[in-house]
């Protein structure tokens, strides 16, 4: 007769026990499609291992420059748009597809049009367009690289299929997980391309599931009561077995508040689990850390202990972190690569260009479109801000080097350049100062033209009292701040007043001071140091 028989809970209906507790899930097996998918989907850490990184790299939004454009005007264009088509959602899902099974693909689609032919981009702005992300399945059989080591395309991804649709390379990105190796077969991603992040954690994936049933057996032995009664004799009969229950059955039912009585030489105790909890707990910490390195990625983030220190002050935990991190952006960068063309040609069409022409005439009144639209391309730089941010004081410290740096700059060139280069040099200065938010949280508004201008009738005005005798105190006859000139900050004179008023940081008061100090040593006519003297 046959027997069926089940210890514990059957695992019936749960396809994620059923593959990872399989007896041939060894050192070195490889992941399958099924398999991959089942541990994003079931396993307690396969969300974990592919999600928290991507999440970590898109905290922080990238900082976008257009120099030589109405860059606040330009940039909100790009910025609205690219929120608009969601495009940091869907180059999170490329990159989540491409950790879980190896690689995927994103489309672009344009309802009515032909994806294999090229795109072209310069008529998106008119279009209705969508993007799909395809998974290795999607995209079987056009993606498994060419093999010959003679051919250019060897171990290139080119262009992807799906279904028997082909769809042309400027229409389409495709993202890898690591690098193809030659003849190795991922057996995942259906090619011979990158790999799952789960292929080399794929056993210790399998230990921690083993580790999550001890925390579960120790859970329920945890409240078990052991009861040490006194046997009532050699003879046990029905009585004392009923007394015996009813004992048991009041040490079940007590609660706080209530008083239990036994005798001399009984005990009641819970169970001793004091063994299993230094074992299981290191166990479980040298699953966690094989996952980690298995998966190439530092500890702390699978392991969900808290930084020491915050990434501010960027001890070896927080850089660790930080830099497996920029390597990851640094893997996504052709994926934000094609998302920037495409939302520019929506961004920057025609009609925004009109509205800058219309408010930037003079600049932009006799330009064209494609010239004004290569030069903001050409010119288009984002950044990826650091992980490991520095405190304010630090911001701060750094932020006056800077300043002291400019205003030498203005001092050095100033006596020696012409009214037009003069001009670039106070915007230049201008700029500079603007980019310093900490110290200077409203931008200086200056008319750089003028001001050049007016240095220039300062050094006039001067030559003529000069011949005429007329000597000035401050070199201003009617008591204003001279520019330019010696009495002016570009040409080393007196003609700017600083106040030590109350500063954000110790570091700005000695700046402060400093320049006071150069001033009444070096910056002051002669006539009044001789005085002095």
């Amino acid at each position: 007769m046959a027997e069926l028989n089940i210890e514990g809970p059957s695992t019936i209906g749960t396809p994620l026990s059923k593959i990872l507790m399989a007896d041939n899930i060894e050192l070195g097996s490889k992941a399958s499609y099924e398999l991959c998918k089942l541990i994003y989907s079931y396993h307690p850490l396969g969300a974990k291992l592919v999600d928290v990184p991507v999440q970590l790299a898109q905290s922080q939004g990238r900082v976008i420059n257009i120099p030589g454009s109405p860059e606040d005007r330009v940039r909100k264009a790009f910025t609205d748009e690219w929120e608009r088509l969601d495009c940091d959602k869907i180059i999170a899902n490329v990159v989540r597809l491409a950790r879980i099974y190896g690689i995927s693909s994103v489309a672009l689609m344009i309802p009515g049009e032909d994806p294999s032919k090229p795109l072209d981009f310069a008529t998106l702005a008119s279009k209705k367009m969508t993007f799909n992300v395809f998974d290795p399945l999607n995209t079987a059989g056009s993606l498994v690289l060419n093999q010959n080591p003679n051919d250019p395309a060897f171990l290139k991804p080119i262009t992807i299929r799906v279904q028997g649709q082909v769809y042309h390379f400027s229409r389409s990105v495709i993202y890898q997980n690591e690098d193809p190796i030659y003849l190795d077969y991922t057996t995942s991603a259906w090619g011979y391309v990158g790999r799952s992040v789960y292929q080399r954690a794929l056993f210790p994936l399998k230990s921690f599931l083993q580790s999550m049933i001890t925390d579960d057996l120790v859970t329920k032995k945890a409240g078990v009561i052991i009861a040490k009664l006194k046997s009532p004799g050699s003879i046990i009969n029905n009585v004392m077995q009923n007394i015996a229950g009813i004992k048991r059955s009041l040490l079940k039912e007590a609660v706080v508040g209530n008083v239990m009585n036994i005798g001399i030489d009984e005990n009641i105790e819970s169970m001793n689990l004091q063994n299993i909890d230094t074992s299981a707990r290191s166990a479980r910490k040298n699953i966690l850390e094989n996952i980690a390195a298995a998966a190439g990625m530092p500890a702390k983030l699978v392991n969900s202990e808290t930084l020491a220190v915050a990434f501010a002050e960027g001890e070896e935990d927080a850089k660790a972190i930080a830099r497996f991190i920029d390597k990851l952006r640094e893997s996504m960068q052709p994926l934000y690569n094609f998302f920037n063309r495409v939302v520019q040609f929506r961004a920057w069409n025609t009609e925004f260009y009109k509205t800058v022409q219309d408010d930037f005439p003079e600049e932009y009144g006799k330009k064209t479109f494609n010239q004004a639209y290569t030069e903001w391309q050409n010119h288009f730089i984002c950044t990826w801000p650091s992980l490991l941010t520095e405190p304010d004081s630090e911001k701060i410290k750094v932020a006056n080097v800077k300043l002291r740096a400019i205003i030498s700059m203005v001092q050095m060139f100033g006596e020696m350049c012409d009214p037009d280069n003069k001009t670039k040099l106070i915007e230049w200065a201008a700029d500079n100062t603007n980019d310093m938010k900490v110290l200077f949280p409203h931008p200086l508004l200056i008319d750089a033209q003028a001001m050049a201008k007016y240095a220039e009738e300062e050094k006039e005005e001067e030559k003529e009292n000069e011949k005429l005798g007329i000597k000035k105190p401050n070199g201003s006859s009617d008591g204003k701040k001279s520019f330019g000139g010696k009495a002016g900050m570009m040409g080393g004179g007196s003609g700017v007043s600083v106040s030590k008023s109350d500063s954000l940081d110790e570091a700005v008061v000695d700046y402060l001071s400093e320049v006071e100090i150069r001033k009444a040593r070096h910056l002051q006519p002669k006539h009044m140091i001789e005085a002095q003297t």
